[in-house]
């Protein structure tokens, strides 16, 4: 007596339900990622020989992205923001990055992460008139 073994067979349908339970993984696991935008103090650090011109932000906002039961966890005083322009030299507008400086193994570990918004800052700056 011969048995017919139909792991086998239909081929097609195993592979196309196996690409569809992945695709219901990936968009159940990316359809939980939200963002929380919070404002924190930022740090400027001016040049001596040059006067601002401009505002001179006082703040920035950082988009934390993650898991939404995670997020909220994450207290925004863990992070602080800075831009330093000490650098500038001469007269005129200065673009620099943001800084953000918090512990980047805790929110590695959770799959959180952290950046500013915006990413730079800039200032128009003039020589000092004695």
């Amino acid at each position: 007596m011969k048995q017919d073994f139909k792991f086998f067979s239909s081929w097609g349908a195993k592979i196309f339900a196996f690409l569809l339970a992945v695709a219901v993984v990936l968009l159940v696991e990316f359809s939980n990622i939200t963002n929380r935008v919070v404002r924190i103090p930022l740090d400027v650090s001016l040049p001596e020989n040059l006067t601002a011109e401009s505002l001179v932000p006082e703040s920035v906002d950082i988009v934390i992205s993650g898991s939404e039961d995670l997020i909220y966890l994450v207290d925004p005083a863990m992070v602080t923001a800075s831009a330093d322009f000490s650098a500038v030299e001469s007269a005129g507008i200065a673009r620099v990055p943001v800084v953000l400086d918090f512990n980047q193994d805790v929110f590695r570990q959770s799959s959180i992460s952290v950046k500013a918004q915006p990413s730079s800052v800039r200032i128009l700056f003039s020589s000092q008139e004695i």
